[in-house]
């Protein structure tokens, strides 16, 4: 630390290398923004954020995530409107500032090297990148921990209690924006718990998290009936969306952080050799850490708990999903640039060999990352239905995510219709008013249980479904005839005339 300047963050923007990799992270995340199309959950992000915000607050308690990111959503499209670029943005702008609060964190917390190194792994980490270019909250929420951290470090360093304050502040906003703040809050006290003369025995330390405890305190009716609804789903087995987790969960999770490839398809020795390499280096980190205030300490665990613990839960329920994981998949730069620093100090070939590779697999994630062909998407097979779309044609989506990214899409005129089979044993397979099934407030009229049930016209029908079962086509009648077909990414729209109808669609 004596060999630079004082770790203020006046001294971190004078360094001639960080505001260059603040521009390259910012290009990154705004390189083809707009290449793919809106997806469902993005949509209803969207359809989330339109409600005024009484009514966003009343639907945002039915959805899986609180609400702070949906308003702050429906201030920014009163601004800027509805479109790709504009919504997708926002996220940008958040990802942008986690490299700025990143970089900022590891100059207080290590060398001048480890700092530079930090910035720039975290500037191509490829899973922030990806969710930077998402219209959720992930990009927000890295936004918030790594805040609240630094707030945290500097009342440490200060022991003044407007920092403490601004800590309360920044991890009650991180609540209100994903549930899973809870991780970076146990992370916190175990980082405390961890140091010399705890700090989790001063009163104030105490006094934050009630107060951030007191802040929640609005939200809480809400969560606790998700919660109780949840449990019911939990309970009935039906969390099937995620496949369950395995033994090799966790190496395909750190490959998908650094390389956007679960890795699956490798050898095993390859596929091993990621999280090896990363144990390696955490025990380099752990062993050499002598610092006050345990740097690689936080490091591991701000990476390493939340991913054991997600892995864990997903035995019983699986919520072991990349963009959960994202927000701390941002102390792995910290964590690897420590150790670059001490392998570059010591063994300097090593840890160019190291680097080198870390870099080698930043980039081809961020190749995969971009790989997204503009002829295959979604917006695609909207735009050919829009186009030849005929008055008293019916559309009719066969899933809830492709129906919300259908509305996002739709310029018809006409209110799609979400397809909703009966299960086997009879019971309604329409959407209950929690999770995306709250952003469909005309339930009369939104839902067909069967095409058959559809009005007895002579009206053409548009059917929107995946573009890889055609032999599990939903109950067409016999008499309707398909005359067209238009795929667009896993999605494709198949078009039926009725009997009856003479002219056909080209």
């Amino acid at each position: 630390m004596s060999s630079r300047e004082p770790p203020n963050l006046s001294a971190l923007l004078r360094q001639g290398w960080f505001l260059p990799l603040l521009v390259l992270a910012t290009v990154l995340r705004l390189h083809e923004l707009t290449e793919s199309a809106i997806w469902g959950d993005e949509s209803s992000s969207l359809l989330l954020a339109l409600y005024s915000p009484s009514a966003l607050w009343h639907h945002a308690a039915h959805d899986v995530h609180p609400p702070l990111y949906f308003f702050l959503l429906h201030l920014w499209v009163q601004v800027l409107g509805e479109g790709v670029l504009a919504l997708r943005l926002l996220s940008a702008v958040f990802g942008s500032l986690a490299v700025f609060l990143g970089g900022w964190l590891a100059w207080r917390l290590a060398s001048r090297r480890a700092a530079f190194l930090a910035t720039l792994l975290l500037a191509l980490l490829p899973t922030a990148v990806r969710y930077s270019q998402e219209v959720r909250m992930y990009s927000l929420l890295g936004c918030w921990l790594l805040a609240a951290t630094l707030a945290l470090l500097y009342w440490l360093d200060t022991g003044r209690r407007r920092h403490l304050v601004a800590y309360a502040l920044l991890m009650t906003a991180a609540f209100y924006t994903h549930y899973f703040s809870v991780l970076g809050l146990l992370v916190h006290w175990l980082w405390l718990a961890s140091l010399p003369d705890s700090p989790l025995r001063r009163r104030d330390w105490w006094l934050a998290n009630l107060a951030v405890a007191v802040l929640f305190l609005p939200w809480l009716p809400g969560m606790l009936d998700l919660a109780r609804h949840m449990a019911d789903l939990v309970a009935g087995g039906d969390v099937g969306w995620e496949p369950p987790v395995d033994a090799l969960s966790v190496p395909s999770m750190l490959w998908q952080w650094l390389a956007q490839s679960d890795g699956n398809e490798l050898p095993w020795p390859l596929l091993l050799g990621v999280p090896v390499l990363l144990v390696a280096v955490l025990l380099l980190v752990l062993r050499r850490d002598r610092s006050r205030l345990r740097v690689g300490v936080l490091a591991a665990l701000y990476c390493g708990v939340p991913l054991l613990i997600l892995y864990g839960v997903s035995f019983v329920s699986s919520v072991f999903v990349e963009r959960y994981l994202t927000a701390f998949a941002l102390g792995l730069p910290l964590l690897l640039a420590l150790g670059l620093d001490r392998l570059l100090a010591s063994r300097r070939a090593l840890g160019a060999v190291l680097l080198v590779t870390l870099l080698g697999l930043e980039c081809m994630g961020l190749g995969r990352l971009y790989e997204a062909d503009p002829d295959e998407q979604f917006d695609g097979m909207a735009a050919y239905v829009n186009a030849h779309y005929r008055g008293g044609d019916r559309i009719v989506v066969d899933d809830i995510l492709w129906y919300l990214a259908f509305r996002y899409y739709n310029h018809t005129g006409s209110q799609p219709l979400l397809y909703t089979a009966p299960a086997e044993d009879g019971s309604s397979g329409r959407p209950t008013l929690y999770g995306f099934g709250s952003l469909i407030d005309d339930r009369r009229h939104s839902f067909v249980d069967r095409l058959a049930d559809l009005p007895q016209d002579e009206g053409r029908v548009w059917l929107v479904m995946s573009r890889y079962n055609d032999n599990e086509i939903p109950d067409v009648p016999a008499n309707w005839r398909r005359v067209a077909q238009h795929a667009g990414g896993e999605v494709q729209a198949m078009l039926f005339e009725r009997a009856g109808q003479r002219n056909a669609a080209r």
